[in-house]
This record gives structure tokens, C-alpha cells and sequence, in this order.
């Protein structure tokens, strides 16, 4: 992987309290990496720390947004962004550390042989979830299996947030069709990728369930989810 340029993207909203370690623990584990920290005007001041972190790290740059506007827009114009600056491999994972930074060089090295490469909870027969209520344990993998059974999209973690592509992957992406707002984009990007003819490959991470802040999910999330698979499906059958 000598010579090739990743960024790591992380949105955030309120997540000063995990900032400073998740980016030290992405340094640690890849420290030729860029950062990108795309910060939706968090009223706890996660931009206005940010901003110091990138001071003292010149690898480090934040994205300001006006307001809170969703997961999928705050990762557009981080893609737009990172293809912009001609990056070679894009990594997109959340900075509260249900995604493992250790997993990083890993999904770097799957992707050597693979467009999208996806830490994936549930695949190789196992479920990977630390610190979950069955509750939520079972919204999630009943939300994949929703989307597999309505999209024959061949992915056993379809909702995973976990993430590295290819440039040219990214480039699909972009050019394609998008109308997510929520964590529904995570289901749309894998499901063009696929519908593009990328090569996906899911290695399998252990999930842990976030320690400080609090979850950005809510029913009209949720509810777009549902509505946007169900267009997917209609639209491709």
C-alpha cells in the first residue's frame, strides 16, 4: 500500500468527549493517514476542539456544516471532498468507537483485492455486537435482513457504517443517484456499489456499542430507511 493516499472520514455531532482518543488512536494505527472531521455545528463545541486538534496535526482538517442535516449529507460532501483532493482509498467509520480503529489496517488490506470493503457485525455465520439490548440487537439484524430479502443485495451487514472504498468506487457513488439523508445512506452506497459491478468484501469486526454520548438514531430515521429500500427495490425489479 506504499504510496497511497487515505483519508479517514468521521462525522460528528456532539462527540467531544470521544474526539481527542479516536484521533489518537487512528494516528497510532495509521499514521500516514489524513482525518477528516465533518463536524454539523455540534452545540457541545465538538467543532471548536476539533479545530485545536488540527492545529497541532497538520494530517487533520475539519469540514464545518451550518446545522445538523443528516449522516448521508455530511458524508457527500466528504466525498466530494476527498475525491476532489484525489485521495486513493476513503475509509468512513464513526469516532465514538463502536468501530475499532485497530480494524483499520485491515480494511485497507482487503481492499488491495476488493472495491468496498465493509467491517461487517454479522458476517462468517456470527453476530459481532458487545454491550447491545436484544432489542436493538435484533432491529438491527431484522433491518439487514429486510434489505437482503427486498434487494437481493448480497451483503450480510447491508446497514454497516464501517467502511473503505476504492477511488473509483467513490466515483460510482457520487455520479450516482442519492436521496438519503440518514443512516439509510449506508444501505444506498453499498447498493450501487453493487448494482455498479464492484467486487464487496465484508471482514468480519466486533461491534462495540458507544461508552461516552449519546446515539443520533430516532423512528424518522428509521422510517426513511424503510421507505428507501422499499424504493430500491422497485425501482431495480
Amino acid at each position: 500500500m506504499s504510496g497511497l493516499r487515505v483519508l479517514v472520514i468521521t462525522p460528528t455531532y456532539n462527540e467531544r468527549e470521544n474526539l481527542p482518543a479516536f484521533v489518537s488512536a487512528v494516528r497510532k494505527v495509521l499514521p500516514d493517514a489524513d482525518i477528516l472531521v465533518v463536524d454539523d455545528a455540534s452545540p457541545d463545541g465538538t467543532g471548536l476542539l476539533a479545530e485545536g486538534l488540527a492545529a497541532a496535526d497538520p494530517r487533520l482538517t475539519v469540514l464545518h456544516r451550518p446545522a445538523k442535516q443528516g449522516l448521508g449529507r455530511a458524508y457527500r460532501a466528504a466525498f466530494r471532498l476527498a475525491f476532489a483532493r484525489g485521495y486513493d482509498r476513503v475509509i468512513q467509520m464513526d469516532a465514538d468507537f463502536s468501530h475499532n480503529p485497530e480494524d483499520l489496517p485491515r480494511l485497507l488490506a482487503a481492499a488491495e483485492s476488493a472495491d468496498l470493503v465493509i467491517g461487517s457485525r454479522y458476517s462468517q455465520g456470527g453476530v459481532r455486537v458487545l454491550n447491545w439490548p436484544l432489542r436493538r440487537l435484533f432491529l438491527s439484524y431484522g433491518a439487514g435482513l429486510y434489505v437482503r430479502l427486498l434487494t437481493r443485495l448480497p451483503v450480510m451487514d447491508p446497514t454497516a457504517g464501517y467502511k473503505c472504498f476504492r477511488r473509483e468506487t467513490l466515483a460510482s457513488i457520487l455520479q450516482g443517484p442519492s436521496a438519503a439523508e440518514g443512516y439509510a445512506f449506508q444501505v444506498e452506497t453499498t447498493y450501487h456499489a453493487w448494482r455498479a459491478g464492484f467486487r464487496i468484501v465484508e471482514i468480519p469486526i466486533v461491534f462495540a456499542d458507544r461508552v461516552a454520548g449519546r446515539s443520533k438514531m430516532s423512528l424518522a430515521i428509521a422510517w426513511e430507511a424503510i421507505r428507501l429500500v422499499l424504493r430500491l427495490a422497485i425501482r431495480h425489479r
